[in-house]
């Protein structure tokens, strides 16, 4: 997994991300170079540098969520024990990391925005050339209607017996000039049309992702860069001071747990979209009967693209858990919860086809959709053949019934089988629309196993409510070792350290999360990636 393939139209999350590295990077800089003239005020001015750089808000909690962020909180609090401790290490901590980071941090700096501006350029020099491809197709709609409206001149006055010869060949001169003219502009727009279409099968597939990897690679050599600077702000106070070597073996520690790829793929699954790429754009052959737009207004716009660049202008929001997880943290919940959560799910207006939605959430929809057609044709099937059925009995036998008088419900009935079967086919059409560009086979299986079980009319997702305070104590399932830290911020999530052991009390539904218990007794959510059983 990398940046360039997953996080492709996330410019605007990896630009901040980067960003937070270099401050970060800046930030512990800062803390060294105090922390050198704490050294020389003893133990009061240490304390205070510890609690100065303790997390405080919302922003320095997520941040945590990376192990170079919380590896840097932890040696700000094993700083808390050094108070009392001399000041002889504050000169080789000033030359071996503070002047050492600095320079680095400044090639970071101009690294990362050569990078961002290649990217802004490329996006810039797309943009020119989508300009000159609308261009070229409001000329080819101009032209190709003057030509029309020549010929048609043209054809009028050679049907009229009172025209004048030079009259009727002049107006066949123009005309025939004008068609060529539109000809001419047909073939720029083409041209126009393959060159644009290149250039964005370019910028998507080679120019983008090669700038986010390399932007990538730059966090990842910070991070490893920074981790280095972690470690060494222990090892060199060990040099001179051994009595302290406990709490420096925790530093130590907090510079090994920073792994720059498993935060750049923490990264990843905070941001990644799930969109496509856009399709490239298509030829309207305006000689082949399409008529040109009425306005130069509507003629500006293009045919409709989810997202033509990868560059918001606007901020965007964390991920939120899966809807799964989401379902059956609510289903722990209390009753007094319900309102709330009807109120923050609320249904917005919604496009037909569900295309408002993101991909993922949209197939869910459509899925369920289906399924309750599914479910209305049947039943209006069996009312259909039931009919029949009662059709046949009442001729057979007249005096249970007159046959004629199911007429009406026979007609109706099959009318609603055939506006059902129309729904189905529609809805099954923009449904393999969605899952075409689904990258993996299994997510789409997933996906429509959950959507199936949750269209099922039969299932509520309250049903649990009374279950859950009545069942007996669970059993755990399995045992499994963390792989990784992981940090719990979420409600129903749960922390959990590398090596630790723990007992697996429901294993992944599909949704990426298993529920596991620790030995404290401490129970939640953790991703299933994270643990080997």
């Amino acid at each position: 997994m990398d940046w360039g393939t997953d996080l492709w139209d996330q410019y605007d999350g990896i630009d901040k991300h980067t960003q937070s590295g270099l401050d970060l990077v800046d930030r512990y800089v800062k803390f060294v170079r105090e922390r050198t003239e704490i050294e020389q005020n003893y133990a009061k001015q240490l304390r205070n540098l510890s609690k100065k750089y303790l997390k405080r808000g919302s922003k320095e909690e997520q941040e945590c969520g990376f192990t170079n962020h919380q590896s840097f909180q932890d040696i700000v609090n094993e700083l808390n024990d050094y108070a009392g401790q001399r000041e002889l290490i504050a000169e080789n901590m000033m030359t071996g990391i503070c002047v050492e980071l600095t320079k680095y941090l400044q090639d970071l700096k101009q690294e990362r925005k050569t990078y961002l501006a290649d990217a802004k350029k490329a996006q810039q020099n797309l943009e020119i050339s989508f300009k000159q491809l609308e261009n070229t197709k409001r000329r080819f709609a101009k032209e190709w209607g003057e030509a029309e409206k020549a010929t048609q001149q043209a054809e009028k006055i050679e049907n009229d017996t009172n025209a004048v010869k030079a009259d009727v060949e002049k107006v066949k001169q123009h005309a025939h000039v004008k068609t060529h003219t539109a000809e001419e502009c047909r073939n720029d727009y083409a041209a126009q049309l393959q060159k644009y279409n290149k250039e964005q099968n370019t910028f998507y597939y080679t120019e983008i992702p090669q700038l986010f990897n390399k932007l990538q690679d730059m966090d990842e050599r910070r991070i490893r860069c920074l981790a280095e600077g972690y470690s060494q702000f222990a090892e060199v106070e060990k040099k001179v001071l051994p009595i302290i070597t406990k709490c420096l073996d925790g530093i130590s520690m907090a510079g090994r747990n920073t792994n720059g790829k498993q935060d750049s793929l923490r990264f990843i699954e905070q941001h990644k979209s799930g969109f496509e790429r856009p399709a490239e754009v298509d030829f309207e052959d305006y000689s082949q009967g399409i008529k040109p737009a009425s306005s130069d207004a509507n003629l500006n716009q293009p045919k409709i693209r989810t997202k033509l660049w990868p560059f918001s202008h606007k901020k965007t929001k964390l991920g939120r858990a899966p809807l799964s997880f989401c379902l059956r943290e609510f289903n722990r919940s209390v009753k007094p919860r319900l309102a709330t959560f009807r109120a923050l799910h609320r249904p917005s207006p919604a496009a037909e086809d569900f295309s408002h939605l993101p991909p993922e959430q949209r197939k869910k929809r459509l899925q369920s959709k289906i399924d309750d057609i599914t479910k209305e044709l049947q039943k209006e099937l069996d009312q259909s053949e039931a009919l029949e059925k009662m059709r046949g009995v009442y001729e057979r036998n007249p005096q249970m019934g007159d046959p004629a008088s199911l007429e009406p419900q026979i007609t109706q009935t099959s009318q609603n089988v055939g506006r059902l079967r129309g729904q189905l086919t529609k809805y099954e059409s923009w449904l393999a629309e969605a899952f075409r560009g689904d990258d993996s086979t299994n997510t789409a299986v997933n996906n429509n196993q959950h959507c199936s079980m949750s269209a099922d009319p039969s299932q509520n997702i309250y049903s649990e409510f009374d279950e859950d305070f009545d069942e007996d104590v669970e059993t755990p399932i399995g045992k499994a070792t963390a792989l990784y830290t992981f940090q719990g911020s979420s409600q129903g999530t749960v922390s959990i350290t590398e090596g630790e052991q723990l007992s697996v009390m429901e294993n992944d539904k599909g949704d990426g999360w298993m529920r596991v218990l620790r030995a404290n007794g401490d129970e939640g959510y953790i991703p299933s990636s994270y643990v080997k059983f």
